[in-house]
């Protein structure tokens, strides 16, 4: 959604903001990849971290872009609420996590994958 939105009019124009909030958008779900990806459970929760910031981010720079019309009221409700949800499914999963035994390893190790 952030990627069509920031192609439209002044926002396409608009370099640093739409780089800045496409990369907040992405880095979202790199930072839930990357720590599920890690080794231990507190590295997870610092990932998930980040990534609730980023949302965090986000929905900052949906302000900005609807203080400069870049987006209309109904695109900036359809991605706030997107991006708070995200926020909100984060913290829960954060609190899981911290609720439950440390010792448990995060990734797959032995996953398997036909290419």
């Amino acid at each position: 959604m952030i990627y069509s939105l920031t192609e439209q009019g002044a926002f396409a124009r608009d370099f640093g903001l739409k780089d800045q909030i496409r990369r907040a958008s992405v880095s979202v779900m790199s930072n839930i990849a990357e720590g599920f990806e890690s080794q231990t459970q507190p590295q997870f929760i610092r990932y998930l971290g980040t990534a609730k910031a980023s949302a965090g981010e986000v929905r900052s720079q949906l302000y900005v872009s609807q203080d400069l019309s870049y987006i209309n009221q109904e695109q900036f409700a359809e991605a706030f609420l997107l991006a708070e949800k995200a926020s909100r499914q984060i913290s829960r999963f954060m609190t899981y996590l911290e609720s439950r035994s440390q010792a448990h390893h995060i990734r797959e190790d032995a996953a398997e994958y036909e290419v």
